[in-house]
Order: C-alpha cells, then sequence, then structure tokens
C-alpha cells in the first residue's frame, strides 16, 4: 500500500522561512512527477509546486521566486523549501504523487496534508 506523510508545516510570522517534507512508502517500481498544492479556507485546492521525474520544476504563479521544489529519488521524497512567508501562503499543504506501483499499477496519490499559518 502506497503512503505520502508530510512533515514539516507549523506556525511562522510573515517573512519567514519554513521547509515541508513528504516521503512515500509502499511497493513502489517508479514516481514520475510529484509536489505540492494546497488549500486555504472557503478556497480550491491550488498547485504550489511540482517536480518532474527529469527535474523540471513547475510552480504556481503566486510562489514564483519565493518557494524552491526538490527530490531525492533514493529516499522517495520530495522537499519544498519556502521562504519569504505570506500570510496569503496560510493553507494546508498536500503533498502529490503519480506513481507506478505493483499490483496497482499508475495512479495519482495525496498525502493527508500539513497546516501552514503564517501570522502577520
Amino acid at each position: 500500500q502506497v503512503q505520502l506523510v508530510e512533515s514539516g508545516g507549523g506556525l511562522v510570522q510573515a517573512g519567514g522561512s519554513l521547509r515541508l517534507s513528504c516521503v512515500v512508502s509502499g511497493s513502489i517500481f517508479s514516481i514520475n512527477a510529484i509536489g505540492w498544492y494546497r488549500q486555504a479556507p472557503g478556497k480550491q485546492r491550488e498547485l504550489v509546486a511540482t517536480i518532474s521525474s527529469g527535474g523540471s520544476q513547475n510552480y504556481g504563479d503566486s510562489v514564483k521566486g519565493r518557494f524552491a521544489v526538490s527530490r531525492d529519488n533514493a529516499k522517495n521524497a520530495v522537499y519544498l523549501q519556502m521562504n519569504s512567508l505570506k500570510s496569503e501562503d496560510t493553507a494546508v499543504y498536500y503533498c502529490n504523487a503519480d506513481i507506478q506501483s505493483f499490483g496497482v499499477g499508475r495512479r495519482d496519490y495525496w498525502g493527508q496534508g500539513t497546516q501552514v499559518t503564517v501570522s502577520s
């Protein structure tokens, strides 16, 4: 059974930094694109950043220049370095991955989410 477990969320002051981590476990054959989405209260879930198996990165417009996504294929992990945080970055951050696993094939997986709160 494939699981995505996020960590690193918390409360930070505006202008500060946080680093989120997501580790994938289970009978994994390969991880294709992996990354982060977020959902603020009353809003739709939106793209934060993704990174392909080849290392190509894609960012939501609101985080470009402030956030950086990276992955460690040996650890089946993805990270999100968040700098210059703003109050509007407050949301639940979800890890998402396109995974090929044994017995299941290829499908999309989500983590349980981690809360990031930025105080102004």
